[in-house]
């Protein structure tokens, strides 16, 4: 059977306005995923470098259930278990009277399941900055906290600017699990396109382009944060690539 190519389907309606509609809320989605992600990661992250065991242990309990656990699965629990978990007022309003609940959910998801990622990237650069950077700052009379806000966090972030980056790219691959219950997101439109138009080939290379044109931008715009990030004599060259 001799396949029938025709790329001018991309630009006609309502298509073309599929795939904006999905590139858009797959920015969206990644994006607040992504602050939800740096945010509680860096709490993680810096629970699991505390002095404090029982600290340690909740972090690093965190971490293990949120990596070691699919990110389809969590996906389908967030949607479809945790509201029947909840009583039942909570539950009906995540189910049916919150607004765009697939939305909702799957970026909840998304920024939860990440956090444990980037809270692994955060330890480790506490780790490599050092016990000496601790100890110096509670030499200067800091709390543990202001040791952490001025001087530890500062020096992780910029210590580890490649991988948050590379993980920055990673969330809006995996973005893309959210068509598993329901978001419109850029695969998902790419699909209903193909079910409308039988265009797949041409329907799934426009979503191919456009998550790799979202790769190249986001690398392109972090190669000056990671060359002004950069410290002397800790990190040699940028490596993000």
């Amino acid at each position: 059977m001799h396949y029938h190519w025709h790329w001018g389907v991309l630009l006609e309606e309502p298509y073309a306005s599929w795939l904006v509609s999905g590139l858009c809320t797959t920015i969206a989605l990644s994006l607040i995923g992504w602050t939800i992600a740096l945010i509680l990661g860096t709490l993680i992250g810096t629970l699991r470098t505390a002095q404090s065991s029982l600290l340690r242990a909740i972090g690093a309990l965190y971490v293990r259930v949120f990596r070691n656990v699919p990110l389809l699965l969590q996906m389908f629990l967030w949607f479809f278990v945790l509201p029947e978990l909840l009583p039942d007022t909570i539950g009906h309003f995540l189910k049916r009277d919150m607004a765009y609940p697939e939305f909702t959910m799957a970026t909840a998801c998304l920024g939860c399941y990440t956090a444990a990622r980037v809270a692994e990237i955060v330890r480790a650069g506490i780790l490599s900055a050092g016990p000496g950077q601790r100890v110096a700052a509670l030499a200067t009379g800091m709390s543990t906290l202001q040791a952490y806000r001025y001087v530890l966090l500062p020096l992780a972030f910029r210590l580890t600017v490649p991988p948050l980056v590379s993980e920055f790219l990673t969330i809006f691959k995996n973005s893309s699990v959210a068509l598993a219950i329901g978001v419109f997101e850029l695969t998902n439109q790419a699909n209903q396109i193909e079910n409308y138009t039988f265009q797949g080939f041409e329907a799934y290379t426009a979503a191919t382009v456009l998550y790799a044109a979202i790769s190249w931008v986001c690398l392109r715009a972090s190669r000056p944060i990671s060359r002004r990030a950069r410290v002397g004599g800790m990190i040699a060259s940028d490596q993000t690539t």
